[in-house]
């Protein structure tokens, strides 16, 4: 399908005599043209990190669609701006099936279609424009079909991995079904699953995945892995598969609860599955470059902490809560479709926990959280009584630096240096974090209580 692409870009490429280049709806790159001559500017800095990170950034995707682009139904001229690293003008032709955006062709003018008539202002375009905008109609229908085909995948996908033990079996035959149908995938091969945490899914209809080597499908769940709210309405899932398909991905129930049966930790919002095919089950190389893609995506973002807590070690009390990036968990890889319930929440779990905890992110495996494996599996609770007056806001600095004191072994001289504090600074907060709360930082019971409580505190 790939190839399709390439040849529809190749042919815009040829009628204008100009270089193309087709990115998806979040200006995730599919395919470019080749250009030819010895002038350098025609590379401008917008076009080749687009081609050499295989995605344009936020601030360029901004900047392009404040001309109208999403909204555009003829070509738009884009004027070059230097400061904005466009060398070039362009010339934008919106992507689109059954009045549906699915992309952008973009085609540098180094001046020669400076003249050309796009039809925008009620005349009649320019025949090579015609052409173009017809090929364009024809990349539209493809990614459109292939966004149906692909659909089942997601589905089912998601049905699998809010299934009950029950049902479980039927879903993964059923998934096993779709993946064969769908990619000729083969049985027993090895899979793992991605969690990206928050995933957006405002504005559903153009929230589109990036085209990558491994990755056969995803939805979106709820964060803190519970079932959906039966009542709620529930929006079409959709998938993205490694045959070069971007595809919808639908919006999701923001429930809590468990979808394994066992009592599961509250985490709000929504995050996005998705499943990565392995070389093996211990090499999990494709899933950490897949996550690492996801996360540049403008879907996958920042979401306010809560109330009186901070987001990173150098907050202060006071402070408004702060945004955090979006992180992402890999499972353990498996060769078992019923094992990807259990891979779904651990790569949920680790997830949370490269969230809670920066030194693990922003892509952390299952088997790399320590503590956090335990942690995330606990059920939702109340502050442990002595601890929970030193997680009120007007202790954040307190709880911290009993935090850096436990985490440093209860080296002081460590911690110190960690802080960035005196020695008997430090020794004066341990007392009153002691006093406090009623616990001993010699007792060996009373400081896991409480650095398991203050871990616990960041989920």
């Amino acid at each position: 399908m790939r190839g399709d692409y390439q040849q529809l870009v190749d042919e815009i490429s040829a009628a204008l005599g100009a270089p193309a280049t087709l990115e998806d709806r979040d200006f995730g790159l599919i395919a470019f043209g080749a250009h030819e001559g010895d002038d350098d500017e025609v590379m401008d800095p917008v076009r080749t990190r687009s081609i050499l990170q295989r995605r344009s950034s936020a601030a360029v995707r901004a900047w392009f669609e404040a001309f109208g682009i999403t909204r555009a139904k003829t070509p738009l001229r884009i004027p070059p701006d230097p400061a904005a690293g466009v060398f070039r003008g362009r010339i934008c032709l919106p992507v689109r099936h059954r009045g549906i955006v699915h992309g952008y062709v973009w085609l540098l003018d180094d001046g020669h279609l400076t003249d050309l008539a796009l039809g925008d202002r009620g005349g009649p375009a320019d025949p090579r424009i015609a052409q173009a905008m017809e090929t364009a109609a024809r990349i539209g229908a493809l990614l459109a079909d292939e966004a149906r085909a692909g659909s089942e995948l997601g589905d089912v996908l998601r049905e699998l991995l809010l299934s009950g033990p029950a049902g479980r079996p039927a879903a993964a035959t059923a998934l096993g079904d779709a993946l064969r149908d769908t990619l000729r995938f083969t049985p027993g091969a090895p899979l793992a699953l991605v969690a990206v945490l928050p995933w957006d899914t405002a504005d559903t209809d153009t929230a589109l995945l990036p085209s990558l080597p491994g990755l056969l499908a995803a939805c979106t769940l709820p964060a803190g892995g519970g079932l959906p709210d039966a009542t709620a309405p529930q929006a079409p899932q959709t998938t993205a598969t490694d045959t070069g398909t971007h595809h919808h991905i639908g919006t999701a129930a923001r429930t809590e609860g468990a979808a394994t049966g066992r009592p599961r930790a509250a985490a709000a919002g929504t995050a996005l599955a998705a499943l990565v095919r392995l070389r093996s089950t211990a090499s999990l190389t494709p899933a950490h470059t897949v996550a690492e893609h996801l996360l540049r995506s403008p879907r996958a973002g920042a979401a306010p902490t809560a109330e009186g807590q901070t987001a990173r070690s150098g907050s202060r009390p006071g402070d408004p809560p702060a945004p955090r990036p979006g992180t992402a968990g890999i499972g353990t890889g498996t060769s078992e479709l019923a094992d990807l319930v259990s891979t779904w929440q651990e790569a949920l779990d680790a997830a949370r926990a490269a969230r809670a905890e920066p030194r693990l992110g922003p892509v952390a495996q299952w088997d790399a959280i320590g503590a956090y494996r335990l942690l995330t599996a606990l059920p939702t609770a109340a502050p442990d009584p002595a601890v929970g007056p030193l997680l009120a806001p007007a202790h954040t600095e307190l709880a911290r630096t009993a935090e850096a004191f436990l985490d440093c072994a209860g080296q002081a001289s460590r911690t110190a240096q960690l802080l960035g504090i005196h020695r008997q600074t430090l020794y004066y907060r341990l007392g009153r974090v002691e006093k406090l709360t009623g616990l001993r930082l010699d007792e060996g019971r009373d400081r896991l209580l409480l650095h398991m409580a203050l871990k616990r505190a960041r989920l």
